[in-house]
């Protein structure tokens, strides 16, 4: 599957990187931070959301620069990777994209992944999205607050 991800056409790539994400074998942790940097979205997309099924702590940089990527569904996978990781180091760049981000499903995930990381930082900057204008979101926030404030 590590040479399907690297040599494969774009579906293939796409499905071998979904299913080394399933297997959580780490020997696919390198080449699935490489394809971090495939041209095809669904490549990166499905690479980044496997590295966080991995809890790949090597891929944290790497996914921390998705963030800023053109595409939605890329970013969202870094966000939940970065939740799923447990990546203390992300909580600054998860803040700042929920307070810049335009997309409705990368915001509801950077407040998952901050309430899943917890901290000051992570509580003050879901504690500010509880008033965001988008209700669901402002709500989801205040939801995952309680829950930090549980823990």
């Amino acid at each position: 599957m590590i040479d399907d991800l690297k040599k494969g056409i774009g579906l293939v790539r796409v499905k071998a990187a979904i299913e080394l994400g399933k297997l959580k074998d780490k020997k696919a942790e390198k080449a699935l931070i490489e394809a971090l940097g495939d041209p095809n979205m669904g490549v990166r997309s499905n690479a980044a959301f496997a590295l966080g099924e991995l809890g790949s702590h090597e891929a944290v940089p790497r996914l921390i620069s998705l963030l800023k990527d053109p595409e939605e569904r890329v970013r969202k996978s870094a966000v939940k990777a970065l939740g799923m990781i447990g990546a203390n180091e992300a909580v600054i760049p998860l803040t700042r994209t929920l307070e810049h981000d335009t997309s409705h499903i990368v915001c509801k995930s950077a407040i998952r992944s901050l309430g899943q990381l917890g901290g000051p930082q992570a509580l003050q900057a879901v504690e500010r999205a509880t008033s965001h204008p988008d209700v669901l979101l402002a709500n989801m926030a205040q939801k995952t607050l309680e829950t930090l404030k549980k823990q």
